[in-house]
């Protein structure tokens, strides 16, 4: 079985962008793989920020039904978030230093028993509270 892994909504947005060049297959395919293991996780943070960008900040939006049913599809890997994840996410802001949101998305990764995260906008390679963040688009970047 393959590690639990949170999903950014980064990923999310990428994979359903089609405009997105690279960046959509090889979240596609990353997604596709977490779906084949049953290894995926998200929170409801990942799933608004993912609705809200998806219909807004597209070049080329989803239309609202069309992220609407792409949150029942995810609705599987949501976990809840509680105000222990709040409380432990200022513990991760600070010792990490990171903002609040990254933090939130590290501490709930953590009480989903996730060993890594997937996102583009953390530090790849760096391991917070026992989490490695890796960017799946990494070796793009060096092209």
């Amino acid at each position: 079985m393959t590690e639990r892994t949170f999903v950014d909504s980064n990923i999310l947005i990428y994979a359903h962008d089609k405009d997105a060049g690279p960046k959509q297959r090889i979240a596609a395919l990353r997604l596709n793989e977490l779906w084949k293991h049953g290894a995926g996780v998200i929170s409801p943070q990942v799933m608004q920020e993912f609705y809200v960008n998806a219909t807004r900040k597209l070049s080329v939006p989803l239309s609202k039904q069309e992220a609407q049913d792409i949150l029942v599809d995810f609705s599987p890997w949501c976990i809840a978030t509680t105000m222990s994840e709040v409380y432990s996410a200022c513990q991760i802001e600070d010792e990490a230093r990171i903002n609040f949101w990254d933090a939130l998305i590290v501490a709930s990764a953590c009480t989903a028993g996730a060993t890594r995260i997937l996102s583009e906008d953390m530090n790849h390679g760096q391991e917070i509270s026992g989490v490695r963040i890796e960017n799946p688009f990494a070796e793009l970047a060096k092209d």
